[in-house]
Parts: structure tokens; sequence; C-alpha cells
């Protein structure tokens, strides 16, 4: 299959860019979106799932759901919820149909933590995100000592539209609001 693919890269300055950046993405999608988002412990997965969440205003109080599976946040606004998936624990695709992601895709915002090469079934649209918080810090010792822990440091934001969805207006309509919300941090970000 062929598939329409864009992407957009850019550098966050620290944690309160990454919210900055999430908050605006997640004031942006719809019922139906599917989000995989990737990264190394600590690199900002749950600081970003909990601005999407702010932004698409569903209930607060969203964690990593790394014993839980899956985790419902419900609109506080008539809008989509929020489904926050940890895949690290699954094996694949077999696996991820257990959690019946199926039966709220359509009316919800799923967004699943390392589902790389696990979720992509679910829709023939998405969004992939990676945060590497690597491409612009020294490396760690032991990054698994880092992982109840996002550290407030630079990270590549790299966002990939596939899919239907994100037709070429759609695409470019996202990417000018997330320019938007870097660019009204107090410090310049730089963007590719």
């Amino acid at each position: 299959m062929n598939e329409h693919i864009q992407e957009f890269s850019c550098q966050l300055n620290d944690l309160a860019a990454t919210e900055a950046l999430a908050h605006t993405l997640g004031s942006q999608l719809k019922a139906g979106d599917l989000i995989i988002l990737t990264g190394a412990l600590g690199a900002g997965k749950t600081t970003m799932t909990q601005s999407l969440g702010a932004g698409l205003q569903v209930r607060e109080g969203i964690i990593s759901p790394t014993f839980v599976l899956a985790r419902q946040h419900p609109s506080l606004v008539n809008g989509p919820g929020l489904i926050h998936v940890d895949a690290y624990r699954l094996d694949g695709a077999n696996d991820v149909d257990t959690l019946d992601l199926e039966s709220t895709l359509a009316e919800s915002v799923t967004v699943v933590e390392w589902g790389h090469g696990k979720v992509e079934h679910l829709s023939d649209s998405r969004l992939e995100i990676l945060l590497d918080r690597e491409a612009h810090s020294a490396p760690v010792a032991n990054p698994w000592e880092e992982a109840d822990e996002e550290l407030d440091e630079p990270r590549q934001f790299t966002l990939k539209a596939i899919g239907p969805r994100w037709d070429t207006e759609t695409f470019s309509q996202l990417k000018d609001a997330l320019l938007g919300a870097i660019n009204e941090q107090p410090r310049g970000e730089k963007h590719d």
C-alpha cells in the first residue's frame, strides 16, 4: 500500500516547550485519531500525553498506564475522550487486539506509547511521534535509572502524519499551529 506521509521536526528546549506543543496538538485532534508515541525512558512521553489531554480537555489524572495497559479519560466538554495505552509489554498486533481498542477508536483519540510495529493496523491514518532527548544531550550512563523522571532537557520532536486524514492542507494547518505554539516559548527553538 502506498501511504501518504508528511513529516515535521523541531527541537523542544525543555518540558515547558513539550507541554505547549502537545497542548496545541491535542486541541487539533478529533475522534478517531491514532497517535503512536515513541521515545526512550525519560524522553517526555507521559508529559506529552498529559498535555495532549489538556488540549483535548479530558479528565485530569493522566499517568503512565504501565501496569493497567490502557486508561480511559473522558471529555469534560463533550469532545472526544482519550484512550492512553502502554504497549511496552505487548508482543505485537495480536496482543494489542486483546485490548479491544477498535471498540473505542471511532469516538476517542487513542495515544499508544511504545506502539510502533504493534498498532498501525488499527487505522488507515495516524500520527507517529518520536521524542528523542538523547539527540540534544549527553549520553546517560544507565537510562533505566530515569524511568520515573522526565528530564527538563532539550529533545527532538518528529511528527509523521500518515494516511488520508492528514492530507496536505490538514497537515499544513497542524504544522502552522505547532509552530505557533513553539514560537510563543520564551527561548528560540530551531526548526527543520
